[in-house]
């Protein structure tokens, strides 16, 4: 039996990299700089250990484009090759110097923050270049060495005259991918990819004016300077620990990453942890909406200052993708091209401590301030309620700081609502009935007869709500929603004393027929209801299952299958105590007691906000024909 080992043709894989590997082609600059920023920091590293007897100094990146030679130029004061380097880094394709440089320097651990991982950075350089030319030269006592290679198996490789420490890399365009040298493009580029970076990275220069000389007169133009135009932030916020940073330096920071977001954040979540991952970054809450459609896919994920993506589902809960900010770890598992996640445990692990980290932020603020928690109620609590939907840990937590407002804009939380309303909205079978309106307008009439009886009524208004009140219910004991308008109070909270009709059964069916033949078209179901005196002669209710079933539906899951798209269902509660219901009854010709029924109903559908177009003007007109 022969054995022997599987050979990677480096024929193959050019066409690899350059079509398959990486899928977007102007990753080449983010993984160019990549590779020149480990060669500094390693550099940085071995000076401090005195490994590297040479002074570190103050290096940068620098980007130059030669666009009339059609090159682009990355430059570095790194660490440098040896030729021997050169052999085993460049010509042995997915050799990582950076996997071997943190093998042999473990203890450099997090702080040497090198990024590669995989020895195959370099070659995205051939998506863009028909030719590559490394120049470089060791911090060591050796010659510099000088690399060619034109996207073949084949490559020069010569002594080189470069006498400063370092590397750089040439890249010769190819006629594909002209528009990478224009300056703009370039720039766009680095500022998206490379923008908090650890080194700074100069692309150009730019005129800074200077203060004008003593004496100088008004009239004299101030004098200038030409400066390096350093495009990156090496230290951004997150990278600092919490107590070196102020609130202004949070809000300085939003600013830096969302330069066209005028609006100020509401507060910021600081994450750093070091066990049993690394993980840092700032989340920022901003004011949101109750549209669920807003943007998502705002914050964005780092793998050591490098910028990967701004689609982090997985790492951070979907309820908060609609957070803004910055996450920070080596630990998060990329694909070769560091441009997806790839499922890990660790990435479960970072998901859950984010959730945490959120809820205890979260838990605190209501502590500390509750007032201006309460404030900020109304701009956060789609995501507290999206929350509690999705996550049972976050909703344990959030259950002792999610509010729940009253139309008299009071803010309790759940214990405190079930102390305040139990004595007098628990019904006959000991169930707590938690009334609430979605619309303190529309539902304005069915609101103040419930305020009447003493009743405190919330006001719920998120789009999700409906799924949040199913929740509530099967999590606590003998609760339900209802909302005002869903039947007549008596029917909400039963008591067990019933009023008595003051209409016979046969009296009933008599109305119920002459209601019946008015409003057969309407399709109404209509319902006789022994109510007090003074309650509304006729009263229209949305049956709360259904509504609710229907509005879950609409908003995703949760309800039964097609009922988003059934046309909405009410009820005509009629009081047979009202003085007006036995006027209607006894009302001896048939055009009377049908023009008052018609007046009724329409009133009942006015306070519904139901009655519109042809409807509302009939209406009128029969208003001002019954006060003449």
């Amino acid at each position: 039996m022969a054995t022997g080992k599987i050979n990677v043709s480096v024929e193959n894989i050019f066409p690899l990299i350059k079509k398959f590997l990486y899928s977007d082609h102007e990753i080449f600059l983010r993984e160019l700089i990549s590779n020149a920023t480990d060669a500094t920091l390693k550099l940085k590293h071995l000076t401090a250990i005195g490994e590297a007897k040479v002074e570190y100094g103050n290096p940068q990146i620098e980007v130059k484009v030669d666009k009339e030679n059609k090159k682009i130029h990355i430059i570095d004061q790194g660490i440098g090759m040896t030729e021997d380097e050169v052999k085993k880094y460049i010509n042995e394709v997915a050799f990582s110097g950076a996997e071997e440089f943190l093998d042999k320097y473990k203890d450099a651990g997090k702080d040497a923050g090198i990024i590669g991982h995989f020895g195959l950075g370099f070659y995205s350089a051939f998506m863009v270049a028909d030719k590559v030319e490394i120049v470089t030269k060791s911090f060591k006592d050796e010659p510099g060495v000088h690399w060619t290679c034109d996207g073949s198996p084949e490559f020069t490789l010569a002594s080189s005259k470069k006498e400063e420490r370092g590397t750089e890399i040439i890249l010769h365009v190819a006629e594909d991918s002209t528009e990478f040298l224009e300056d703009s493009k370039i720039r766009e580029l680095l500022v998206k990819y490379n923008k908090f970076m650890p080194i700074p990275i100069k692309f150009g220069t730019k005129t800074e004016t200077l203060p004008k000389p003593e004496g100088a007169k008004e009239e004299d133009p101030a004098p200038t300077q030409e400066v390096d135009d350093i495009i990156n932030n090496p230290t951004p916020a997150w990278t600092k620990q919490p107590s070196d940073l102020k609130d202004e330096d949070y809000k300085s920071f939003y600013r830096e990453l969302y330069p066209m977001q005028f609006e100020e954040p509401l507060f910021n979540i600081h994450l750093n942890v070091d066990y049993p991952f690394n993980l840092t970054g700032i989340l920022y809450f901003p004011k949101l909406t109750n549209d669920l459609n807003i943007q998502k896919d705002r914050i964005q994920l780092y793998q050591n200052q490098v910028f990967v993506t701004d689609n982090v589902e997985g790492i951070v809960p979907e309820f908060l993708t609609m957070l803004r900010g910055v996450i920070d770890s080596p630990d998060i598992p990329l694909n070769v091209s560091r441009s997806y996640l790839q499922a890990d445990g660790a990435v479960k692990k970072i998901s859950s401590y984010i959730t945490r980290k959120v809820a205890d932020k979260l838990s605190s603020l209501f502590k500390n301030n509750r007032e201006d928690f309460e404030q900020k109620w109304n701009d956060i609590k789609v995501v507290i309620e999206y929350g509690m939907l999705s996550e049972d840990k976050f909703f344990e937590k959030a259950d002792k700081f999610a509010l729940y407002p009253t139309v008299d804009g009071n803010f309790y939380t759940f214990e405190e609502l079930e102390t305040k309303i139990k004595d007098n909205q628990t019904d006959k079978d000991d169930k707590l009935v938690i009334l609430y309106a979605s619309d303190k307008e529309a539902q304005h009439s069915y609101i103040e007869a419930a305020k009447a009886k003493g009743f405190e009524v919330l006001l719920l208004d998120s789009p999700i709500v409906s799924h949040l009140m199913q929740k509530l219910e099967t999590s606590k004991e003998n609760i339900s929603f209802a909302r005002v308008d869903a039947d007549h109070l008596d029917n909400l909270i039963k008591k067990e004393d019933t009023a008595i009709s003051k209409l016979s059964d046969e009296e009933k069916e008599r109305l119920k027929e002459d209601l019946e033949k008015v409003v057969q078209e309407k399709g109404y179901t209509i319902q006789m209801e022994a109510m007090d005196s003074d309650a509304s002669p006729f009263i229209i209710t949305e049956p709360e299952f259904m509504r609710r079933m229907k509005e879950m539906q609409q908003t995703g899951g949760g309800g039964m299958f097609g009922m988003g798209n059934m046309p909405e269902m009410y009820n005509l509660i009629v009081n047979t105590n009202h003085e007006l219901v036995g006027e209607i009854l006894n009302t001896k010709t048939a055009k009377k007691r049908e023009r008052l029924i018609n007046q009724s109903l329409d009133l009942a559908r006015l306070s519904k906000g139901l009655l519109k177009g042809e409807e509302l003007t009939n209406f009128i007109a029969r208003s001002y024909e019954m006060i003449k």
